[in-house]
């Protein structure tokens, strides 16, 4: 038995299909089922029950890929602590990243990073935070980049900045005519909304204290995939929305114009990159975090310096 097959196991678990589980791996299908078949014969039990469409894990193979997990964790460990011995910045990371932070964060630092750690091989998905959290855990992805706190007791969350909400107001609006907001003045019938998954929402649907069922009937209902459609659906449909304060850093002046401030205390999200417990590539950790601190505006720096100082 060998640390890749164990990792074939694992991918296979991870995926139910031996194809997507193969194109993970980087092998074909026929090496990757070649090589469980092996550990299968080795062990005398079946791991996978191939009759089943996806594929079910058997309950004893259920027990022996738990027991894979750990043991790749550990191996990988040993890798890390000779990378760390070294101090070395280098290697492949599989960093998510939610679509309400992607879009406005990744140019910030991205080429920065890469240029100035040349040995990182940076792999990057936009996923949700559900999504995230459940590729941490099953370890295929090293990091992720999200709003917090998750409450999440295998993942460890490493702090970076706060950022502020503000609200994106039609000039129709009532809301348009004050200077600042309060989060009881919002009417819910003209809010447009992300859809369901989207942990932005959830931090709107409590700030604003919505509940579906007292809203009563709408003609329309509507629930945006992205920031920029709710953008526009404000700009052209009338209504408000909430974006984060980085969503709105390229807008133009009329644009400018339509952003409202909440009544101090203004809301805020915790921007966090988020790691297994597991972890060991506390260097490359330090350097994404440090650079992505770097190059926030200086009124993010200002909030919290004392975050960027330990991981």
């Amino acid at each position: 038995m060998t640390i890749t097959q164990l990792e074939y196991i694992i991918s296979l678990d991870n995926h139910r299909n031996f194809v997507q589980a193969a194109d993970f791996c980087c092998v074909t299908q026929p090496t990757l089922s070649m090589q469980i078949q092996k550990i299968e014969d080795e062990l005398g039990v079946k791991i996978f029950d191939r009759s089943s469409h996806p594929v079910r894990v058997t309950q004893i193979g259920r027990e022996i890929i738990e027991q894979a997990r750990v043991t790749l964790s550990e191996f990988n460990r040993i890798k890390a602590l000779i990378s760390a011995e070294k101090n070395e910045i280098a290697g492949e990371i599989r960093l998510g990243i939610i679509p309400t932070i992607a879009p406005y964060l990744l140019p910030l630092f991205l080429n920065e990073f890469l240029t100035q750690y040349p040995n990182v091989e940076l792999k990057i998905k936009e996923l949700t935070t559900e999504r995230i959290i459940e590729a941490l855990q099953k370890g295929d992805l090293d990091i992720g980049l999200l709003a917090t706190p998750l409450l999440n007791a295998s993942l460890l969350e490493h702090p970076i900045f706060y950022e502020e909400l503000v609200l994106y107001v039609s000039k129709e609006n009532s809301l348009y005519q004050k200077e600042y907001a309060l989060s009881e003045e919002i009417d819910p019938r003209e809010l447009w909304l992300l859809e369901e998954g989207h942990c932005l929402r959830s931090q709107i649907e409590n700030l604003c204290e919505l509940k579906r069922k007292s809203i009563g009937h709408n003609q329309f209902e509507y629930q945006a995939g992205s920031l920029e459609t709710l953008r526009k659906m404000v700009e052209r449909n009338q209504g408000i929305t909430i974006l984060p304060a980085l969503a709105t850093m390229d807008f133009v002046e009329h644009q400018t114009n339509m952003i409202r401030k909440f009544r101090s205390p203004a809301p805020v999200r915790e921007v966090s990159l988020v790691t297994h417990k597991n972890f060991m590539k506390s260097a490359i950790l330090k350097a994404l975090k440090a650079s992505i601190f770097d190059s926030l505006p200086e009124e993010y720096k200002e909030q919290k310096e004392t975050l960027i100082l330990e991981i």
